[in-house]
């Protein structure tokens, strides 16, 4: 009896265990997953930086573009390929065009009136050039037909051009770039003259002529549509080592308008960088001279020009701005019987190319940063592992 009564109660059990598994209930309540909330930190901006750089004239002389002639034209790239890992690291670089463009169909030309091959704009977009400044002594040297065919490759290429015009709305139009950053630069740019060339009759947006009234209304324009204001200036006298008062008057005027920097040219030597003070404390980078960067000039001061670099900061809460960590590159243009033209880092110089190599790159470093102590030298890696060692 206990034996069938044990039977029983273990098939109970049995049916009641069967009964209770997840296979037999009616239904089944799906537990929904626990998904932990992940929070991404997001850091706050507080200040927003670009970096600019400047060079010098490019002065194509016959010598330069005859040397850089190939079968299927022109090509200015292994002329400046030495210093093209500098021009490109800047958000943005700005170059002295001071001939123009206007190509072959126009005819080529050189001192006293020049005409260069397009080709030229094509090198400078290739290194990393972003801007050209065409407001120049030499803008009227061939006429409006030059003028425009130069502005036509300019826009072909993509290339902003600032300082001489297709048109009136073109001229009218403020050149700004506004980088991925965030940061807006406007660049404006003006020359003392044209070589005694008259500006034709109801065409002033052929070339922008210096003119303080008229720069101070365009500023005052810029300031409207940009951040950061950036003035270049055909001025000074030629082969002087140092700025005249005509330019140190000019960059006084800048700085009393709110000009973030001054990047001047037309000496074709290098003059001393300094800040200058305007009104209510602004402070305002003045470039006098960058020199020659690429030409065919033949005397040493005017084989040696450069790159100066500078950090732009805008402070987010209040838009202001500032400018910072003035850098230069010193270059030179080294030449064999009025060929092979190549631009160098001059710290990569050697007196296989310029006798006393050293002792004059020591001298330009003097020079350039003689108003401007904290100004840093840019400097290739071999250089900088020797200052270590």
């Amino acid at each position: 009896m206990k034996q069938i009564i044990r039977i029983l109660l273990i098939s109970i059990s049995m049916l009641f265990i069967v009964a209770c598994s997840p296979e037999n209930k009616a239904e089944e309540v799906e537990k929904e997953p626990v998904v932990k909330e992940e929070v991404e930190k997001v850091e706050e901006v507080t200040e927003k930086e670009i970096t600019v750089s400047a060079i010098g004239d490019m002065l194509i002389h016959s010598t330069v573009y005859e040397d850089a002639k190939i079968d299927e034209g022109y090509d200015f790239y292994p002329m400046l390929e030495n210093v093209a890992p500098y021009l490109s690291e800047s958000t943005l670089t700005f170059a002295n065009q001071e001939t123009m463009i206007g190509g072959v169909e126009h005819g080529l030309s050189s001192y006293p009136s020049f005409n260069s091959p397009k080709e030229v704009g094509d090198a400078l977009k290739e290194v990393g050039v972003d801007v050209v400044s065409i407001a120049n002594n030499h803008t009227l040297d061939r006429g409006e037909a030059v003028i425009q065919s130069s502005i036509d490759h300019w826009n072909d290429i993509g290339m902003t051009y600032v300082g001489a015009y297709k048109d009136h709305e073109d001229k009218e139009d403020i050149r700004v770039i506004d980088t991925e950053e965030g940061i807006s630069v406007a660049f404006l740019a003006y020359t003392y003259g044209t070589n005694g060339i008259p500006v034709p009759e109801g065409k002033d947006y052929l070339v922008n002529l210096i003119d303080k009234e008229n720069i101070k209304n365009e500023i005052e324009r810029a300031k409207e549509v940009a951040d950061v204001i950036l003035l270049s200036l055909h001025f000074g006298l030629e082969y002087e080592d140092y700025p005249s008062d005509e330019q140190k008057d000019l960059a006084q005027f800048a700085a009393d308008q709110g000009v973030h920097a001054l990047i001047g040219h037309h000496p074709h030597v290098l003059q001393p960088i300094e800040w200058v003070e305007g009104k209510d404390g602004h402070e305002t980078l003045v470039i006098y001279s960058l020199g020659n960067f690429l030409s065919g000039q033949d005397e040493l001061p005017r084989q040696i020009g450069g790159m100066v670099n500078f950090t732009i900061k805008q402070k987010v809460a209040d838009n202001s701005i500032e400018i910072t960590s003035p850098k230069f590159l010193p270059t030179f243009v080294s030449y064999e019987k009025g060929a092979d033209y190549h631009v160098w880092p001059m710290h990569e110089v050697t007196d296989e190319y310029l006798p006393d190599a050293k002792d004059h790159y020591k001298k330009t470093v003097d020079h350039i940063s003689e108003w401007l102590p904290e100004l840093e030298i840019i400097k290739g890696e071999d250089d900088l592992k020797n200052e270590e060692n």
